[in-house]
């Protein structure tokens, strides 16, 4: 039993630490201090700032229910920001160990001022804008 737990510890570890360098990536590509996704609290703020959502918004984060909402649409504007679609958001919503170090690790490029237009048919993108 103690070997399943020291194996399953050292799995999960192994998990936390890919999600810390690609968070850490993704920030850097935005532009922003990488040292940020390690502390909480400010790393939404931080994550918020790259989106391009008031600050405010943490203090929806952390309202019950409220919460899996807003997280949901960080995840899907992140994706936008990066140039992907709804696609990529539902895979780094039900699979982020693969599709978070995709956007980290990938060819994805940082689009600021991303303008999202919210429809069924298109994303407006200001590719004018240069980092």
């Amino acid at each position: 039993m103690a070997a399943f737990l020291l194996i399953f510890t050292g799995i999960i570890l192994v998990f936390v630490f890919l999600m810390l360098i690609t968070m850490w990536k993704i920030y850097a590509k935005a532009g922003k201090p990488g040292w940020a996704c390690l502390i909480p609290i400010y790393n939404y703020v931080v994550w918020l700032e790259i989106v391009g959502k008031p600050t405010w918004w943490v203090i929806l984060l952390l309202i019950p229910i409220v919460n899996i909402v807003v997280g949901i649409m960080l995840v899907h504007q992140l994706s936008l920001a990066f140039g992907k679609d709804v696609g990529f958001t539902l895979g780094l919503i039900f699979l982020p160990f693969i599709f978070f170090p995709m956007l980290a690790f990938g060819s994805a490029t940082y689009v600021r001022g991303a303008i999202i237009a919210d429809s069924a048919t298109s994303t407006i993108l200001d590719a004018n804008l240069t980092k």
